[in-house]
């Protein structure tokens, strides 16, 4: 079992992220080590910087997005080490591993216009203006199926956003073996979905029917993982919620997207229910639920936020940890891109 995926280092991790993303890929690394080590499980995880030039950026701010987000997996607690040692989780950035930029070319010749066409967050990014939209963003689904094609991934954690990119990326890889392969060994594995769990969703503070988003100019709309505990508590007792007491039951919430996501948010960090928040905050008004909201949020997230600002500090100790993860990387993936040039029928001497 081999697992695989990304992020773009395009800011601050939130609670959303780490809710949504981040904490099961912490699992998904613990469970690996516990099932017997990397020959029965491996975890990939990677900075998506290849996919951040598909858009507008800074360069010099992506470069610091990229050490900065990877001090905050860390502080997590993805276990990547660097300096030669081997971690439970290999973390690296694309730049580092050129073989996702090149299987991207060679899958471009099995990908269809049509297919990336369909693709409806190029649609959501593009909006009217598709035609001086970058050729990378339209072509960003082709660079994701290499990201998990190059390494056969066996299983890739996706949102219900992303799940349109893996099943496109099942249907590259199908068609390349189709075409270029013997039946008896296909180049690619087709990798399945992990579909996180319903509490991954989290909404914005501000806005319960819109998710959580590093992009929305509202800080006061997330909880990024550097606040402080002043700033935590501050956000949550801001935080959008209505006039009503909670109810003693979910069915209680229905129509009250504010109400859900704070109370979601709490089940969601306690390791408990809706069911048992509201089972003990049935009742009560946003007064009391919110401080006690913000006081689970500082205690669970402080040490988070400390070793964050610890490893922040260590440059040297960041380039250490993607460097070695890219030499793990590199050496996974180039049988892989092998197979494929040599499946295509390109001499490379």
């Amino acid at each position: 079992m081999r697992i695989v995926s990304g992020i773009q280092p395009t800011g601050n991790l939130h609670l959303g992220n780490y809710l949504g993303a981040i904490r099961n890929w912490v699992s998904m690394q613990d469970d690996a080590a516990a099932s017997g080590g990397p020959k029965d499980r491996q975890c990939l995880y990677f900075l998506a910087d290849l996919h951040a030039i598909s858009q507008p950026h800074v360069p010099a701010d992506l470069a610091n997005a990229t050490r900065e987000m990877t001090a905050a997996l860390v502080a997590c607690g993805i276990d990547a080490v660097g300096g030669g040692g081997l971690g439970r989780a290999i973390l690296f950035n694309q730049a580092q591993v050129p073989q996702h930029a090149e299987l991207q070319w060679l899958l471009n010749g099995t990908a269809r216009m049509g297919w990336l066409n369909r693709m409806t967050q190029w649609k959501d990014k593009a909006g009217k203006n598709a035609e001086g939209s970058s050729v990378a963003l339209f072509t960003y689904p082709v660079l994701q199926a290499a990201d998990v094609l190059l390494y056969q991934a066996t299983h890739v954690p996706v949102g219900e956003d992303q799940k349109q990119h893996l099943e496109l990326a099942r249907d590259i890889a199908q068609k390349f073996n189709n075409d270029f392969a013997p039946e008896d060994k296909p180049v690619f594995t087709l990798p399945q979905p992990i579909i996180p769990g319903e509490a991954a969703r989290i909404m914005s503070l501000r806005d319960g029917s819109a998710k959580m988003s590093k992009s929305d100019p509202s800080d006061m709309s997330r909880i990024n993982l550097t606040d402080d505990a002043d700033t935590i508590m501050s956000k949550v007792k801001k935080a959008k919620s209505d006039a009503d007491a909670l109810p003693s039951e979910k069915p209680g919430l229905e129509g009250r997207p504010e109400a859900t996501n704070l109370v979601g948010i709490y089940a969601a960090m306690a390791g408990t229910s809706v069911d048992a928040v509201l089972s003990d905050f049935g009742g009560k008004g946003f007064g009391a639920f919110k401080p006690a909201l913000g006081t689970l949020l500082v205690e669970k997230l402080g040490p988070i936020n400390t070793r964050f600002l610890e490893l922040r500090a260590d440059r040297p100790a960041l380039d250490a940890i993607l460097r070695d993860g890219a030499a793990r990387a590199r050496a996974l993936a180039t049988p892989t891109l092998n197979a494929a040039y040599d499946a295509l029928g390109l001499v490379r001497g």
